[in-house]
């Protein structure tokens, strides 16, 4: 048997994982389905995903990450163990090193906890990297240099925006705001709005198919179904763009906050860098249509969107498994 090293990108909102050699393998969504009664898992990652909202009593999907980090230990490690063994690593592979990526301001206690999940999976050393590095890396910047790379990495649960020089990170911030809260923020609005209770799926729906944050169209119009919460039967409104615009305005602009913080904090050497270089986006929430053209006439700064964002985190652990001297350097 040959021992093969692999690049997880624990996210909470879809788990990818790498393999030295082969690439991206997996990449499916962070759900588990469990039965409540007996906790026997019945379906995890897309078959999951697909029950999400839609479970009898006896059922229950479980989101186990939650903000980036660990909310079910438990559910965790059963979710990556069926993963590994999707993939048929166990079986390939004997004690697999595992790099996984984590936001920048978890606690010790909860990078401890990443970290036993991966090494009960049967890993022969788990190695925990911070993902806007290993996004940079992945996005195909050269952070090695001493001139600055920015990052905004926003993925499920958080959104971490780092400034990178000398293979490490200068400033950097993780705020619990990113994906996720994009879909409550639309659940909110319609909710509080027109009285109708939609799901998290068709959140997600209007917020990947529809939205617009940069210019939207007032004549652009969705039909949304859900429950009436005055009748508690099926309904029907229609919504604008304008109106989906208004819903994610407050989470951007704790975005823009943040950002502008870590700029603020950024050596005035390397600020010059950010002008000519501009900020890189990264994560599934760089795909909102309108956020790159919004955040950069708010930070004065050019924000390109990274070629493949949905996968830098993950094929950035692939480049740090590549050259084991940058892996074994890694801090944690």
């Amino acid at each position: 048997m040959i021992s093969k090293d692999i690049g997880i990108d624990l996210g909470t909102a879809n788990v990818l994982i790498f393999i030295k050699g082969k690439g991206i393998v997996l990449n499916e969504p962070s759900i588990v389905a469990i039965e409540t009664e007996t906790k026997k898992v019945v379906a995890v990652g897309k078959e999951a995903n697909e029950m999400l909202g839609r479970t009898p009593g006896k059922l229950k999907a479980i989101k186990p990450m939650k903000d980036g980090v660990i909310a079910d230990f438990e559910i965790t490690e059963i979710m990556l163990n069926c993963f590994i063994k999707k993939i048929k690593a166990k079986k390939l592979f004997s004690r697999p090193r595992i790099l996984i990526c984590c936001p920048t301001n978890i606690t010790p206690v909860e990078r401890n906890a990443i970290k036993e999940a991966a090494e009960r999976t049967g890993a022969r050393r788990v190695y925990i990297e911070e993902e806007p590095k290993v996004a940079a890396i992945g996005a195909g910047m050269d952070i090695s240099k001493p001139t600055a790379n920015m990052v905004l990495d926003i993925g499920g649960g958080t959104t971490d925006i780092a400034v990178l020089s000398l293979g490490d990170i200068v400033s950097s911030a993780s705020i619990k705001i990113a994906g996720n809260t994009f879909d409550q923020d639309i659940i909110k609005y319609i909710k509080e709005t027109y009285h109708l209770l939609i799901g998290e799926l068709t959140a997600e729906d209007i917020k990947i198919n529809f939205t617009n944050i940069k210019d939207p169209d007032k004549k652009q119009k969705l039909e949304v179904r859900g429950r009436n919460l005055l009748t508690g039967l099926p309904d029907t409104i229609e919504i604008n763009q304008t109106e989906t615009k208004e819903a994610l305005k407050e989470s951007i602009d704790k975005i823009i906050k943040e950002t502008t913080n870590v700029l603020e904090t950024t050596p005035p050497e390397l600020s010059g860098d950010i002008v000519d270089k501009g900020i890189i986006l990264t994560g599934g929430g760089a795909l909102l249509k309108g956020l790159a053209e919004v955040l950069e006439e708010a930070l004065k700064v050019p924000v390109l969107t990274a070629e493949s964002p949905l996968t830098c985190v993950v094929e950035g652990t692939g480049v740090l498994l590549e050259n084991r001297k940058k892996l074994e350097e890694s801090t944690y």
